[in-house]
């Protein structure tokens, strides 16, 4: 293709892009602009079919600096992947297919929600990942199933958040050359140059984590096809610093931070258009021999998914097509769960789960932030990755849990990660996109409260379960024991547009009786119940045990108690109304017992025992009854 039509096809992306936040009054037109160039030589070289936008072995495009929707938007129109240009007009309107930042889901072909800065960086790396864990399943020597490239353009603003770091050092750590992470370098943040908040030397940076670093300027066709050739053949992932201008085109704003996130201004792209030959009186114009070129995309794209399905049927690949089959269809009712019979911490009935999970389904994979031998996670004899189902993920909690989000939606995987609970605050922005986006990550958070003891109050989780559970379309299960624990990953594993978590003692606990009522997979059901009860008890985790003693003692002085264990307070509350007033009875006297803040069991309680400030450094058992779980104090409070 001529650069002349290159550069057509670049300054239709860029007006498209300006009209867009400039019909808004709202959004980010000088990422856009500057990446425009690059954005047309990159849809020559990228493998994808708008046809079908989850096609595996696609190439993944993920967008770091989420706020550059009006390339993003504009690509996935010209591509022809089902984006109209009245989709472009209603650019960040009330239910439009073009909200501010993509969302994965919501408009087709964007491989994952982005936004909060870093985060695409380390959601391409889990890409990468995913792509090079099914490889090492399904590919042979002479043939390969999975053999696609992942692309990431991120700014400025994206490597200097920590998670860049994280997730860059584990890919260069692992070798991922398949990633090619594009550098929109144009030394401007809102505030103004880069100058004012970043000096470091960004080439060796990447280097030193063991990555191939690259150098072009952003604006030049040629110089950027020969880079992106270059990291397409490389043996390491590969750095392209592809140094722009902002809002380039945009004429005297051109070049400014005050382009980066208002509109240009109606005069400023008119002036800018008839400067590059465009009709200063349309808005939204694309001319037909600009979109002809980029919607060719949909027959390519066809043809090559068409060989790809060609090459699985005449390819001597029976091993490989069946192990690809595995991946993509797990079959649950293969799980073989183990049974307990005694006192144990959660932590470890989880463990011996999810190791038989894992033995079941192949497609069952994760890891700790080097931690695994305390949270109990390793899948025993299951190898490390790449080939192997055990990642390490280093002391990289925000990397981790943003690199298994995109495990998640890469396709046929099912992976997890891991932490102590009180360490979720590191990954906290990613917990959230994937519940927002709905991402089926199982999170496993251990050393639950308290509990954790000597370690003092800087280990010991307290907000922290109010925090999530607060968090929607995510679910907390806090099991009692390793009969809940198991009914929380079977509704877990069915839930296939959601996170779980999977917070868990590091102390043993009891082996609770057999429930009267309800079910565990319901969120809460009555573990022990009395006709005519006057109190009702409810607790989570640790505290059903001590719920269940307290209910002894209140016997003892002839008042009737139902006790409620309550394992996943956010699927609870989603029952129906009956089935919460047949466990919470209405006329009794409620008291919620849990070792964390406990704010939301007023929703049901007229008096909640929890925490009510940081905890301390002391063994478990001293622990509890200092901060009043204990059944003395218990029924003190009740009295």
């Amino acid at each position: 293709m001529s650069n002349q039509m290159r550069q057509k096809m670049a300054n239709t992306i860029r007006f498209l892009a300006a009209d867009m936040v400039q019909a808004a009054n709202s959004g980010h037109p000088g990422a856009p602009m500057g990446l425009a160039d690059i954005a047309v030589v990159l849809s020559e070289h990228l493998t994808h079919n708008p046809k079908n936008p989850s096609w595996l072995n696609r190439d993944r495009l993920v967008f770091s600096g989420g706020h550059g929707t009006g390339l993003i938007y504009s690509l996935y129109y010209l591509w022809g992947y089902g984006l109209e240009v009245s989709d472009l007009k209603n650019f960040r309107q009330l239910d439009s297919k073009t909200p501010g930042h993509p969302e994965f889901g919501h408009t087709a072909g964007v491989e994952i929600t982005t936004g909060p800065l870093g985060q695409g960086i380390a959601n391409a790396v889990g890409f990468a990942m995913a792509s090079k864990f099914v490889g090492s399943q399904v590919n042979s020597e002479t043939a390969a199933l999975i053999d696609h490239s992942v692309y990431c353009l991120c700014g400025d603003g994206d490597l200097e958040e920590g998670i860049s770091y994280e997730a860059c050092s584990i890919a260069g750590h692992n070798k991922l050359d398949n990633l090619i992470l594009i550098y929109d370098s144009n030394r401007i943040t809102i505030e103004g140059s880069t100058d004012l908040s970043i000096s470091e030397n960004i080439r060796m940076r990447f280097e030193s984590q063991g990555w191939d670093v690259l150098e072009c300027d952003g604006h030049d066709f040629d110089a950027i096809d020969a880079s992106i050739t270059t990291a397409k053949a490389n043996k390491k992932p590969t750095l392209i610093i592809a140094n722009t201008v902002i809002a380039k085109g945009a004429g005297k704003l051109e070049g400014s931070h005050h382009s980066h996130g208002a509109p240009l201004g109606a005069d400023v792209i008119a002036e800018a258009k008839t400067a590059c030959g465009f009709d200063a009186t349309k808005s939204f114009h694309v001319d037909e021999d600009v979109l002809i070129r980029f919607r060719c995309a949909i027959e390519e794209g066809d043809l090559l998914e068409r060989e790809w399905i060609h090459r699985q049927k005449t390819l001597p690949l029976m091993e490989q097509n069946e192990a690809l089959y595995a991946l993509q269809n797990p079959d649950f009712s293969r799980i073989e769960y183990p049974t307990f019979d005694k006192a144990d911490a959660t932590r470890n009935t989880n463990g011996k789960i999810m190791n038989a999970i894992a033995k079941a389904l192949p497609s069952f994979l994760g890891g700790s932030a080097d931690l695994s031998p305390s949270n109990k996670t390793e899948l025993v004899d299951m190898g490390v990755y790449p080939k192997g189902r055990n990642i390490y993920f280093g002391i990289r909690e925000h990397a981790m849990a943003s690199i298994v989000n995109a495990m998640a939606l890469y396709g046929p995987l099912m992976p997890f990660s891991a932490t102590f609970f009180v360490f979720s605050d590191y990954l906290k922005p990613a917990a959230r996109i994937a519940a927002l986006t709905g991402i089926q990550q199982f999170f496993i958070w251990t050393h639950d409260s308290i509990g954790v003891g000597e370690d003092g109050p800087t280990h010991q989780p307290i907000e922290h379960l109010s925090q999530f559970r607060a968090l929607p379309n995510f679910y907390v299960w806090r099991p009692a024991d390793g009969v809940e624990n198991i009914e929380a990953w079977k509704t877990a594993l069915s839930m296939k547009k959601s996170p779980s978590a999977f917070v868990c003692s590091r102390q043993n606990l009891a082996q609770l009786p057999k429930a009267v009522t309800g079910e565990a997979s319901r969120g809460g059901y009555l573990v022990a119940k009395d006709e005519s009860a006057t109190i009702t008890l409810m607790a989570s985790g640790s505290e059903v045990e001590l719920a269940l003693k307290t209910k002894e003692a209140l016997n003892a002085k002839g008042v009737k108690v139902n006790v409620v264990s309550v394992p996943c307070f956010d699927l609870f509350i989603e029952q129906d109304k009956s089935y919460i007033d047949s466990i919470i009875v209405s006329s009794t006297k409620k008291v919620a017992i849990e070792a964390a803040r406990g704010l939301e069991w007023y929703k049901f309680a007229e008096q909640v025992i929890g925490m009510e400030t940081f905890g301390a450094s002391a063994p478990a058992d001293q622990l509890f009854e200092k901060f009043g779980f204990s059944v003395a104090n218990i029924l003190e409070r009740i009295k």
